[in-house]
């Protein structure tokens, strides 16, 4: 039986402070952006904390892809940061939780999680972005079926543990800042000790704030890589892009016909 395939990538815009003679503004960082989606070509494209401006330029240099998405204020403004997917034709949960408060993280994944359940169980479903929170955190234990949150426990599963071929397995961080992989021994040592704890699981073997979940049967994660792509040490984001492919039998079908 032949299979669909359908590729996934998530990618931090985030501007931030950089002053314009920065190596990381956007001036100097936006075709390190471009080229590396035009040369993983994702199916979906998953950005979050991108200004209108930033989104504008991306949209210009893919008009293969169209795009929607709102501001953090609202479908009115277009002056705050927007979680903004681009896309072919097939439909994905993007997300960018809150960098400051497990609660608001917590109380974010469990509305997503509760319209996640509410779709038909035989609808493929991919939910990624920005977590801000690694995987053994409550937030991550719960969308992964490790813990309840208000009586309910997630069911998403984890594409970068399982999928077949994982590529970067070294780079245990999504965040950066712009360091690239200069990210230091003692990282790696605390690596090695959590590793030899106890609660250790399989779904949680990795530093990554960064995710993409996906929920069904029908979906098995054929390759799942941390992009480190850079040019002269110029990254195209603080946070290293997630690339995931997934297989996806022609036969399945999506939808429930009335």
């Amino acid at each position: 039986m032949t299979s669909l395939s359908i590729t996934v990538m998530t990618l931090n815009l985030h501007e931030g402070e950089q002053p314009s003679e920065s190596p990381n503004s956007w001036e100097r960082r936006r075709d390190i952006c471009v080229s590396v989606i035009t040369s993983y070509s994702p199916t979906i494209l998953c950005t979050q904390q991108g200004l209108r401006w930033q989104l504008d330029y991306l949209q210009q240099c893919l008009p293969g892809y169209e795009q929607f998405g709102i501001s953090r204020k609202g479908s009115e403004d277009t002056t705050d940061e927007y979680c903004t997917i681009f896309y072919e034709k097939e439909k994905i949960v993007n997300t960018n939780l809150d960098e400051d408060s497990p609660r608001a993280r917590r109380r974010s994944a469990l509305l997503t999680w509760q319209h996640i359940a509410s779709l038909p169980p035989n609808l493929p479903v991919i939910y990624c972005g920005g977590f801000n929170t690694q995987k053994e955190s409550m937030t991550g234990r719960f969308l992964l079926g490790r813990s309840r949150e208000h009586g309910v426990v997630g069911d998403m599963r984890d594409a970068w543990p399982n999928a077949r071929v994982r590529k970067n397995v070294s780079l245990i961080h999504t965040y950066h800042g712009f360091k690239g992989e200069k990210q230091g021994a003692l990282e790696f040592l605390k690596l090695i000790f959590r590793a030899l704890c106890l609660c250790w699981d399989r779904q949680t073997q990795d530093l990554h704030i960064d995710w993409i979940l996906f929920r069904g049967r029908p979906l098995v994660p054929a390759l799942c890589e941390v992009i480190n792509d850079n040019i002269d040490g110029v990254y195209p984001s603080s946070h290293f892009p997630i690339f995931a492919e997934f297989l996806l039998p022609r036969s399945v079908r999506l939808l429930e016909t009335p």
